[in-house]
């Protein structure tokens, strides 16, 4: 399972490759905070990327999630450094035993103290070409 925080459906929307995932032999998810950050907000601001994730959600490539509150959210939602957002994604990666898609620094060495597993945009396109979702880097 694939969870993901904003900024690689962010940039992978912005470039227009966020569709290639649906490919991807792993569930995808989005806490509830992050579409809300991402598609709510990002509507609201005239974002397209938005839009684009917004419709990949309505396709099914993308599932949106409520976290719940057991101890390990507990804990990180102490952590006045990690958002609402990065908390979930967090907490539903370690609760479900998925990877955490997550670009930010701070919340990847938490995830690496937490012994959470982690990778971010890189990761999913190297393992998009590592299943032959993309064939080439000019595919990117």
């Amino acid at each position: 399972m694939l969870v993901f925080d904003a900024t690689p459906l962010i940039y992978l929307a912005k470039v227009e490759k966020l569709h290639l995932l649906r490919d991807s032999g792993k569930k995808r998810v989005i806490p509830r905070a992050v579409f809300e950050e991402v598609v709510v907000k990002g509507k609201e601001a005239g974002k397209v990327d938005a839009l684009l994730v917004e419709r990949l959600i309505e396709r099914g490539v993308f599932q949106v999630v409520e976290v719940e509150e057991t101890d390990i959210y507990k804990k990180l939602k102490e952590n006045r450094n990690l958002s609402k957002a990065d908390v979930d994604v967090l907490a539903l990666a370690k609760i479900k035993d998925g990877i955490a898609v997550v670009d930010e620094d701070y919340a990847r060495g938490v995830a690496d103290v937490e012994d959470i597993k982690c990778g971010g945009t890189v990761y999913l396109i190297l393992s998009l070409l590592r299943e032959d979702v993309i064939t080439n880097l000019n595919s990117v």
